[in-house]
């Protein structure tokens, strides 16, 4: 037992001390400087948001009404706060925020757990706190003024508006299941949007439910049946409901003739079981494959569809003009189907997901590259082609060592794929200065993006290549073909063949109910394969022959050969005109990327060259350098050599993974190389010279480390 211990001690001292030779972050103000090439207002304007300007939707996608042939793609930040987070700014830091959130290049901000921070330490229902409405109201309202639309849940928590409870933050409560089972729980849902939505913001002099910056609102966040048991089932209650079971037995009660019907249906009852009696029970075991879940899929298609279309019309009746998502999580068919008829399809997906912040946690520490990118091809597998689709949550997640990959994968492949908004999930996307006063704010953590210089990084070039649209979208569209229920599973794993979804790296994929192109993938998905799909796309020439010899060397290239994703090397490029970026774990030669050459690195990264001034990079004056490896908290501490089980997520400064770059870029003319600060202020230069550059990029600077370089040329 001694040995044990001190071999348990040594792995957690290994590691710490490994950590203690990162560099510390000597920043404190995370705002950055107007014009600094971190500055993205004057590159990426919003426009002003009014009646004769708002985002609507136009041939399947988001678009501005004064223009609405041209697709507006929209870069979330996700305002998550809580207590723990600092909750929502007053007046000033919020005109601070919204100024910083608009020269980040967002366009959007999603509004999450609303009611939660009004009902917080409230005992009467609807009880909002003054307050903090106060604050969310002119913070709406200093959004609107950068241009900035919003994204609200109509429902968070399953608590909803309910007062005296203090755990609106963790999932528990019923109304996510009462909403669509019980008119109590829909009566309060209603209420909640008429006292919140229906109210007018004294500061746009509107209803917030009326008001043209409001773009889309997700009835009710993770909302559907079968995740909502699953949530609760995890908190000790049963598999499912005595509600859900009454609900399911009325539905079948309107199918069936008698139990003898439903017993030879079904191939047998359970002991006990009567139709006439209402005592059918859902499956024990929802994992287990039968013809009893196939219904109860039906049972959850057809509830959740009603519940969509009964909150809809409350909405529509308080005046509002928006676009409308609901059930924003789950990717399997059944959900799929229950998300048909929405305006836009939302979904959140995560990579290596955090459960919470107890010592104990853990994470599996893998490459999303590696893992083929799974979490991306489902998020792809549940869109409808022709209906906006966004990721309302997606992240992966700290402190997995490549989540530098996410910064790259998920802007360059939605881009690629056409959809409409990225919001990476968190307690809000940037803070104004390291050190605020919140116990969310001591440390980087899961969720906060804005304490993550890695995250940070991402978002930057996301801004890039998504909203910027550097990266084209697919010239290939490859449909999913539904027909009615008929591909629903017998069992709850029931979700798109995973080898299908890789197609997703060769074009656009999405659900098409009956599609009958020549590109589609049968609606019996067992009556075809990957392989069988690029068959049949070379031989229609709807992919090049290029892109079938680097399949076979395990090479997933786009059709538009902007991007290559390399799973078995955890290589990830892009290679667009304006930006060039590369993930990768290790480099076993030279990587050409278009006008650049990688020779050589230290560490896993995520490096990338962007032009500043719209130019093709080659001629580009002034070119933004992203080199992101890894970052911790000060003190840190795991239970084993490789940083799955947290100990202690330790303290500020964050410290930044040491490394180096060597590269290349093509050009003429003088060029200089500075490091540029987390808030955006640009040192002194590092290295000058004329003609192509030649340099060994090393991200521990004279004055710290960073995460962006920038070029100038004359």
């Amino acid at each position: 037992m001694r040995s044990l211990l001190a071999l348990a001690l040594l792995i957690v001292a290994t590691v710490g001390a490994t950590a203690q030779d990162w560099l510390p972050v000597r920043e404190t103000s995370l705002e950055v400087a107007a014009g600094s090439p971190l500055d993205f207002s004057g590159l990426l304007p919003n426009g002003a948001i009014g009646p004769e300007r708002r985002l609507v939707i136009a041939n399947g996608r988001f678009a501005m009404s004064d223009s609405p042939g041209q697709p507006q793609p929209l870069l979330c930040a996700s305002l998550a706060w809580s207590p723990a987070s600092g909750g929502f700014p007053d007046h000033a830091d919020a005109d601070r925020y919204a100024r910083q959130l608009a020269m980040h290049g967002y366009n959007a901000a999603r509004f999450h757990f609303i009611e939660s921070a009004l009902m917080f330490g409230r005992s009467g229902d609807f009880d909002f706190d003054p307050e903090v409405l106060d604050r969310v109201h002119y913070l709406m309202a200093a959004l609107k003024r950068e241009g900035i639309s919003w994204i609200l849940d109509g429902m968070t928590s399953a608590r909803g508006a309910l007062g005296g409870y203090d755990d609106r933050w963790d999932g528990k409560g019923d109304l996510k299941e009462a909403v669509l089972l019980d008119p109590a729980g829909l009566e309060h849902w209603r209420q909640l949007q008429q006292r919140f939505l229906a109210a007018v913001n004294p500061y746009t002099g509107v209803a917030t439910v009326a008001d043209p910056a409001l773009a889309l609102i997700v009835l009710v966040n993770e909302g559907g049946l079968e995740f909502d048991s699953i949530v609760r089932e995890g908190q000790g209650e049963g598999v499912y409901s005595a509600q859900l079971t009454a609900g399911f037995n009325t539905w079948l009660g309107q199918r069936y003739a008698d139990s003898a019907a439903l017993a030879a249906a079904w191939g047998g009852l359970g002991w006990g079981e009567s139709l006439e009696d209402g005592t059918i029970g859902l499956p024990a075991n929802r994992y287990a494959p039968s013809p009893r879940y196939r219904d109860v899929q039906r049972y959850f298609i057809e509830t959740e569809t009603a519940g969509t279309a009964a909150m809809s019309a409350i909405l529509r009746d308080l005046g509002y003009r928006g676009a409308i998502s609901n059930y924003n999580n789950w990717p399997i068919l059944q959900a799929s189907l229950s998300r048909r008829d929405l305006d836009a399809v939302t979904m959140n997906i995560y990579f290596d997901w955090v459960s919470g912040y107890a010592p104990g946690t853990r994470i599996e520490q893998q490459s999303s590259i590696g893992k083929g990118l799974d979490y991306i091809r489902l998020a792809a597998s549940t869109r409808w082609l022709g209906k906006p689709f966004l990721l309302t949550e997606y992240d992966h997640l700290f402190w997995n060592r490549y989540r530098y990959e996410a910064g790259l994968a998920v802007p360059a492949y939605a881009a690629f794929q056409g959809w409409d908004g990225l919001c990476r999930h968190g307690h809000g996307p940037i803070v104004l200065r390291y050190g605020e006063d919140a116990p969310h704010k001591q440390q980087t953590l899961p969720y906060a993006i804005a304490l993550d210089p890695v995250a940070r990084a991402g978002e930057t070039l996301a801004a890039l290549l998504f909203r910027r649209g550097d990266v084209a979208p697919s010239a290939l569209t490859v449909p999913f073909a539904i027909d009615g229920d008929t591909g629903l599973g017998d069992s709850i794993a029931a979700r798109e063949p995973e080898d299908l979804t890789g197609l997703m790296a060769l074009g656009a994929i999405g659900l098409e109910e009956g599609a009958t192109e020549a590109t589609s993938v049968p609606a019996v998905r067992a009556e075809s394969s990957f392989a069988d799909m690029v068959g049949r796309l070379l031989s229609g020439g709807a992919i090049a022959q290029q892109t079938a010899d680097a399949l076979a060397r395990g090479v997933y290239r786009s059709d538009t050969g902007e991007i290559d994703a390399a799973p078995d090397s955890r290589l990830l490029t892009v290679v667009t005109p304006r930006t060039v970026a590369a993930a990768f774990d290790t480099l076993d030669g030279p990587l050409a990327l278009g006008p650049a050459t990688l020779r050589g690195t230290t560490t896993p990264a995520l490096f990338a060259l962007s032009a500043l001034d719209g130019r093709p990079l080659a001629d580009s004056k002034r070119i933004l350098v992203i080199f992101a490896t890894d970052a911790r908290n000060s003190g840190m501490r795991f239970a084993d050599s490789e940083a799955r089980e947290i100990l202690d997520f330790g303290h500020l400064p964050v410290l930044i993974r040491p490394g180096a770059v060597d590269f290349s870029l093509e050009g003429t003319g003088g060029w200089r190389i500075a490091p540029v600060g987390l808030d955006g202020v640009v040192k002194p230069v590092l290295q000058s010279g004329s003609g192509p550059i030649e340099f060994r990029l090393e991200n521990g600077t004279p004055y710290g480390p960073t995460t962006y370089f920038v070029i100038e040329r004359d």
